[in-house]
């Protein structure tokens, strides 16, 4: 998305992918090593364009980063750097994550209403492409934490039988004998049932 995104608008230079996730940003894409780096410097300030508009979901163009007067630390740090103009276009990911694409220049005003309309689009696109993104990654992840669930639900369960036939109690019984005995281990109830499976499972000299 970055690398495309620097071939489609006018005057890009460098590229880069804002995501915040409450008060953690991250850089999730860049093309170029200019592009990280002026992001980290916002990061370790804690302000700068693209870190606005990701937390208003808004553009914020810098015509000349040599006289930028708005985030002074971070301009003169751009400028030091060669990036002399920049754009940022917010990105509303999900209802938890926003994000900003930032469009760095080696040259002063490099993004007249054309460029940034563009911009708006791409960032319009691409914010679409997150946000399906993220859905899948929440649902991939709580598919994997419902998996282990289930996993560490089955292991108990197997240890409770265990239990059940050598001490012929109940379920509720054996549950309470399970719970005693990751206390007294100091162990999880999960692995102290998975230890008592894997001993049953070995053949006994």
């Amino acid at each position: 998305m970055a690398l495309l995104a620097k071939r489609t608008i006018p005057g890009a230079s460098e590229v880069s992918v804002t995501l915040l996730h409450g008060n953690k940003p991250q850089t999730a894409a860049f093309t170029g090593e200019l592009a990280r780096a002026l992001d980290e410097k916002q990061y370790e300030r804690g302000y700068g364009p693209c870190l606005q508009a990701a937390e208003s979901t808004s553009s914020l163009i810098v015509p000349d980063t040599g006289t930028e007067q708005r985030w002074p630390g971070w301009a003169q740090t751009a400028a030091q750097a060669g990036a002399h103009s920049s754009l940022s276009v917010g990105l509303p990911v999900h209802e938890h994550v926003t994000g900003a694409l930032n469009i760095y220049a080696t040259t002063p005003d490099a993004f007249d209403d054309d460029a940034i309309a563009i911009a708006q689009t791409f960032a319009g696109f691409a914010a679409v492409g997150l946000a399906n993104a993220h859905l899948y990654e929440t649902q991939a992840t709580l598919a994997g934490h419902m998996q282990k669930a289930m996993e560490n639900r089955a292991v108990i369960e197997q240890a409770k039988g265990i239990i059940m036939g050598e001490r012929r109690c109940t379920p509720e019984q054996a549950f309470a004998i399970l719970s005693k005995m990751s206390q007294d281990s100091n162990r999880k109830v999960r692995d102290v049932a998975s230890a008592m499976v894997e001993n049953t499972r070995r053949p006994q000299p």
